[in-house]
């Protein structure tokens, strides 16, 4: 692990697992015993022999839904460099996307994945298009080598989240 590449996310932007909805999580296509809380939960993520496997082939959909509203910054994808995703496709607000439609929208954002990023360096997202982000489907469309299991080490997500107004206490500005 280089020292340049510790880390590029500015102190203003969290982890977002906190905010995570697990009881809505979903990954289609993902190996039994390697699921996606092994690369997305704290703690079984940061151990490397854990690994999100896909299943009947190298392609992985994962949803992954928010407690409230968030800004979505930057995204680590970790992996082995065989192994590991390289293009991956990131979309926001989509509920109920599958594999049969998941190419009928256009991605919020993609990216295909370097070596750096594989060790843990971040995507960063183009934040215009996550600024209120309710729920983000992550689309593993091939890895990069080309073989039938894409395995993901880590997944984190950062951000901050969308601090709402209350309308009821703002004054209301009368005109003489």
């Amino acid at each position: 692990m280089s020292v340049e590449s510790v880390s590029v996310v500015p102190r203003s932007q969290i982890d977002l697992l906190d905010f995570v909805d697990w009881s809505g999580v979903e990954c289609l296509n993902q190996s039994g015993s390697h699921s996606l809380p092994n690369a997305l939960k704290q703690g079984y993520r940061e151990d490397d022999d854990l690994n999100l496997e896909s299943d009947a082939d190298e392609q992985l959909l994962i949803y992954i839904p928010f407690l409230q509203v968030i800004k979505l910054h930057s995204v680590v994808i970790k992996g082995p460099e065989e192994e590991g995703p390289k293009t991956v496709k990131l979309f926001a607000n989509r509920e109920h996307m599958g594999f049969s439609n998941v190419n009928d929208f256009p991605p919020s954002d993609s990216a295909v994945l370097s070596t750096e990023n594989l060790e843990g360096k971040p995507v960063i997202v183009k934040y215009v298009k996550f600024q209120n982000v309710r729920s983000l489907t992550i689309f593993i469309e091939e890895n990069q080598s080309g073989s039938e299991i894409t395995k993901i080490q880590k997944i984190v997500l950062y951000g901050t989240t969308v601090e709402t107004t209350d309308m009821k206490g703002l004054k209301k500005i009368e005109d003489h």
